[in-house]
């Protein structure tokens, strides 16, 4: 089943991680159920460069202009996501959900993150047992980007090895992003006749 993309609605963008997300990842499973939802493809997959990475993510944004984003990232695409938010605060990114990061230190990446509060409001999820994060250091990063923490226990790297294909969490967080800026945009544009029950 596909949801409708509205108009107006934040489309969804894809980042994946290293080797991109296959058939039966959860990120598929996701944008197969939107409308419109866009992939970001890197150049090359085999290689986490924080940079060139960040930059693709830049260019998939600006190819469609005009449009706001939902984003479900996961693994080093989380790291670029974040590269990305700080470098460009007029992002028409408006919110983030960060999938089982991957550890910056893994590829000598730290001092070149953002150390503070990411500009956009962000969720991340963790997993006790994610082999390529362990949970300190991802709930000490959360802390840092000021992200919403919501850990799913013994979860592994939360992908298909794992067991994710579909993640119904991902999907009802992208439905929530989406309905929360469809209602900050009714209000901004609502004319006033609209408001005459509060005279």
């Amino acid at each position: 089943m596909t949801c409708p993309q509205s108009s107006g609605a934040a489309r969804l963008l894809v980042v994946p991680g290293l080797h991109d997300s296959g058939p039966t990842h959860w990120q598929s499973w996701l944008q197969g159920l939107h409308r419109g939802a866009v992939r970001v493809q890197q150049r090359d997959w085999s290689r986490g460069d924080l940079e060139r990475w960040s930059a693709r993510i830049a260019n998939t944004v600006e190819r469609h202009g005009g449009e706001t984003w939902v984003v479900a990232a996961h693994s080093f695409g989380c790291l670029a996501l974040a590269h990305h938010l700080a470098a460009n605060p007029g992002s028409p990114i408006v919110a983030a959900l960060l999938v089982a990061p991957a550890d910056p230190d893994r590829f000598g990446i730290a001092g070149s993150l953002p150390a503070q509060r990411l500009p956009r409001p962000t969720t991340m999820v963790t997993s006790s047992s994610d082999p390529w994060m362990r949970l300190p250091q991802a709930q000490a990063w959360a802390r840092r980007w000021g992200s919403q923490l919501y850990h799913l226990g013994d979860a592994g790297h939360i992908n298909t090895e794992s067991g994710f294909g579909p993640f119904p969490y991902a999907q009802r967080w992208v439905a929530a992003a989406q309905q929360k800026l469809a209602r900050e945009r009714r209000f901004e544009r609502a004319a006033w006749s609209e408001w005459s029950f509060a005279i």
